[in-house]
């Protein structure tokens, strides 16, 4: 009896009709309380079964496709179903940017309430072997007697059991299969939880997060696999600052912008731009929206560790760069030295605060470069507003934001929003760069004056 009880409490199958994706694309299907479909995309009819209840959804389980999209393509990893780390896979390429074009564009309507002047052109790059930075997890499972490695599952904290991934920079991407076997031969290997990627076009670091120390064995094992995979593996006992090559001849971590003949340095935990192939486009397309000349002097907040200041100081003045991370800031200024740079200041400053009192802010500005967190820059609009730049260049990672930010600065501070597009950094994600380009309207003025 309790058998058959529990079994009339299981949810009945459904079908519906997928109206459009979710922020992190899933099928969205109104039918009586909405239902996100993992795997479904708009316009198909669905057969699917509630698994998760919530208060203004739920999250369903695709059981079968009676109607396909014509954008529904095979994806290319076969793991796709259950790793959590790409979700759009099933959706043809372009497609996937015209979603993301239209997530922007809503964002812009209805939060921000305006809409640019003119769209960009998608900044984008290949689609597959693009990942270059990753945070892969690691767990020693007892009941199955192996090692884990890889993103996690769909709507799980459990690591997906994958062998390779399709988009993870090469030689990562196959290594996934050779990691599980040397963890698991570890002493520690209940004692690994994370592997950080970092591919540099100089070397390939993987830095492995450590709970223990590692016993001359392991760190036998270690060595060998650094040798037979051409990759060099750091060990990270506590935070950030604790991390050390294994060998002592690992090289430097480099990557370059040739369209400025730039080489930036880097540390295997800092941050950088996942995708090589589009931020290289995107500091293109930066210098050449800001429009610089020989005397542009220009602001660059969250500048991290020079991406944008050091491509831009190429073209301008001078370029000062803000960042909160003190470790960043001093990388920046090495930067600048092993470029030649003689027209860049780089300084540590809080800007999740009011910084209108900062002696940086109150200086003479041409140009604007914001390049902030998921938060946005709330923070530093009434200050930037008041410097009445010529240009304003706001590099998003998170739609919602950006055009919170853009309606203020539209809204409250007169800005003119001359462009906007999206950045596609992350293929096959739900995840949406976008670049918006902003001018004050006296900075319009100025330029009917002089034409």
């Amino acid at each position: 009896m309790r058998g058959s009880s529990a079994r009339s409490r299981q949810p009945e199958s459904e079908t519906g009709v997928v109206a459009a994706l979710s922020h992190d694309g899933a099928g969205v299907i109104h039918a009586g309380k909405t239902a996100f479909v993992a795997g479904a995309l708009p316009g198909e009819s669905v057969r699917f079964r509630r698994r998760r209840r919530h208060r203004q959804h739920d999250e369903a389980q695709l059981e079968e496709i009676l109607s396909a999209s014509p954008e529904r393509v095979t994806p290319r990893c076969r793991h796709f179903d259950v790793c959590g780390g790409c979700a759009l896979q099933h959706l043809e390429a372009s497609a996937q940017l015209r979603l993301k074009e239209g997530q922007l564009r809503d964002s812009l309507q209805r939060l921000a309430r305006v809409l640019p002047a003119r769209w960009l052109p998608a900044i984008s790059g290949p689609t597959f072997g693009y990942r270059r930075r990753a945070r892969l997890g690691v767990r020693y499972v007892d009941r199955k007697g192996r090692v884990l490695v890889g993103f996690r599952e769909r709507n799980s904290n459990l690591i997906a059991a994958i062998e390779r991934c399709e988009v993870l920079s090469p030689p990562v991407d196959g290594l996934i299969t050779p990691l599980c076997a040397l963890i698991e031969q570890l002493s520690i290997r209940r004692r690994v939880p994370q592997i950080e990627v970092a591919v540099a076009d100089s070397a390939v670091a993987l830095v492995m997060r450590v709970l223990e120390p590692p016993s001359p064995a392991d760190l036998h094992h270690l060595s060998a696999f650094e040798a037979q995979h051409g990759v060099h593996i750091y060990l990270q006992p506590g935070g950030t600052e604790s991390v050390r090559a294994l060998s002592a001849d690992a090289p430097a971590l480099i990557y370059r912008l040739p369209d400025t003949r730039l080489e930036l340095q880097f540390l295997p935990t800092d941050f950088i731009q996942v995708n090589a192939a589009v931020n290289r486009a995107l500091v293109a397309a930066a210098v050449q929206l800001l429009e610089l000349d020989a005397t542009s002097r220009v602001l660059d907040l969250y500048c991290g560790l020079g991406n944008f200041s050091l491509a831009l100081a190429r073209n301008a003045q001078q370029v000062v760069g803000i960042e909160g991370d003190a470790n960043l800031v001093a990388r920046a200024r090495a930067n600048a030295v092993r470029n030649g740079l003689d027209n860049t200041e780089f300084l540590s400053a809080d800007l999740s605060t009011d910084v209108s009192a900062a002696p940086w802010i109150n200086r003479s500005y041409s140009h604007v470069l914001i390049d902030p967190p998921r938060a946005g820059a709330r923070e530093v609009l009434p200050a930037v507003a008041r410097l009445q730049p010529r240009r304003l260049l706001y590099v998003s990672c998170h739609p919602a934001t950006l055009a919170r930010d853009i309606g203020i600065l539209v809204h409250e501070h007169e800005f003119e929003l001359l462009a906007a597009g999206v950045v596609d950094m992350f293929p096959h994600t739900a995840h949406v760069e976008s670049v918006a380009l902003l001018q004050t309207c006296g900075a319009k003025d100025a330029n009917r004056d002089r034409a």
